[in-house]
């Protein structure tokens, strides 16, 4: 997939949400969402260093 299909993507769920949720759900959503990319975030960071750590 092209990066720019992800983002059409994307962008295209979050007005389907945007249509079908309120004002406090989409916040609640939203918060929930970015709480999960940086979770993510932090276990590929750590996944990262215990494989550096691992190679030497």
């Amino acid at each position: 997939m092209q990066s720019c299909e992800l983002v059409t993507y994307i962008t295209a769920l979050a007005c389907a949400i945007s249509k079908c949720c309120s004002s406090d759900e989409i916040a609640v959503l939203s918060s929930a969402f970015n709480q999960l990319g940086d979770t993510l975030a932090t276990i590929a960071a750590q996944n990262q260093l215990c494989d550096k750590d691992a190679d030497s």
